[in-house]
């Protein structure tokens, strides 16, 4: 996906994805059943889900949170992002 843009930029310069905190994670495997994108992957012999994918992450999408109970995916704050990404498509509009 590395050709991949969101509003003019690079989809990977947006740190947009979910985190997991596995304190809080009950291993249920909600958010990946749950997600068509296949932003989490399941390592053979652990059964922790990890986020192997960042950029498949549909930006601002925080569906995959809703699913879980436990609450514990996180996501990066959203104004932030905006910011970022207003930044970046000015840097990538004057190239």
């Amino acid at each position: 996906m590395s050709e991949a843009t969101f509003m003019g930029v690079p989809r990977d310069r947006i740190p947009w994805f979910p985190t997991i905190d596995y304190s809080k994670c009950t291993f249920c495997m909600e958010c990946d059943t749950f997600c068509p994108h296949r932003v989490f992957e399941r390592r053979e012999g652990d059964r922790k889900l990890v986020v192997a994918n960042p950029n498949n992450c549909v930006v601002f999408c925080r569906a995959c949170s809703k699913t879980c109970g436990p609450e514990a995916l996180s996501f990066p704050d959203k104004p932030g992002i905006i910011a970022l990404i207003k930044e970046l498509h000015t840097v990538e509009s004057a190239q």
